[in-house]
């Protein structure tokens, strides 16, 4: 989370006050208070709101097929595709959900409420929640429904993240190798093995390919490996090349 919602300053709420709204696992809408939901699994639970689709719009909505849970996650804009491909990327996460639940407390005048983008289950069980937002685009408001969402999470044992833009170098190289982010990228074992001897020490990427057979059948099952983790190259410090320099990570395939 950046500074621009860590300075935030707001009003202590009371937790028993936090309300959530969501749609459960058999489509039922539900609103609870936040201390009963701790338990909730939000990764498998609907979006709450419908993405809007209209000609003419601004921003890019759509689904991005996640091989994290085996199905479609929505979002808004193509920065929120970004971080939904991250979290897909991120082998300590093992559930998405895009628009999980209202955030409600009690305001000025009334209840504010808030919607945010993910939840994200990690492989320890605890949850994250996740908003997206450019820096640029943060009036008060926002930074305020960031730091009362946080101070939410942080009374059941959930993370706040609140994300901004994705560092171009990583972003395309992800966008690269989540082409080949589906299993059956990875189904020729006898190659996977065989790039695993090959790339045990650090190896050119085409180089190492070429060690291993036929380059058009070998590529996407190397490109599965990096997308998967259980071999790794620099992805931050320049766009993946036929040299960039490919190793084991040490990750159990």
């Amino acid at each position: 989370m950046s500074a621009a919602s860590d300075s935030v300053v707001v009003d202590v709420i009371d937790v028993d006050e936090f309300m959530i709204q969501f749609v459960d696992v058999d489509g039922v809408s539900r609103c609870e208070p936040l201390l009963r939901c701790s338990g909730v699994r939000f990764e498998d639970v609907a979006p709450t709101r419908a993405f809007a689709m209209f000609k003419g719009q601004r921003n890019f909505p759509g689904r991005w097929w996640s091989s994290t849970v085996a199905g479609h996650v929505g979002y808004e804009s193509w920065l929120e595709r970004d971080h939904v491909m991250l979290l897909d990327f991120d082998p300590a996460v093992v559930g998405i959900a895009s628009q999980p639940f209202w955030l409600s407390w009690p305001a000025a005048g009334g209840v504010r409420r808030h919607l945010p983008d993910y939840f994200a289950r990690v492989d320890d069980g605890t949850g994250l929640v996740i908003d997206v937002r450019p820096d640029e685009r943060i009036k008060a408001r926002d930074a305020e429904a960031f730091a009362v969402t946080a101070a939410a999470c942080e009374a059941v044992g959930w993370r706040f993240r609140r994300v901004g833009v994705v560092e171009s170098v990583f972003a395309a190289n992800l966008r690269w190798l989540s082409r080949y982010r589906h299993p059956r990228c990875g189904r020729r074992e006898d190659v996977t093995a065989r790039l695993l001897e090959v790339f045990a020490q650090p190896t050119p990427l085409f180089e190492g390919a070429e060690r291993v057979g036929d380059r058009l059948l070998v590529l996407p099952v190397l490109f599965h490996l990096l997308w998967q983790q259980v071999l790794t190259a620099d992805l931050t410090g320049a766009l993946l090349t036929p040299a960039t320099v490919v190793h084991g990570s040490g990750a159990s395939w």
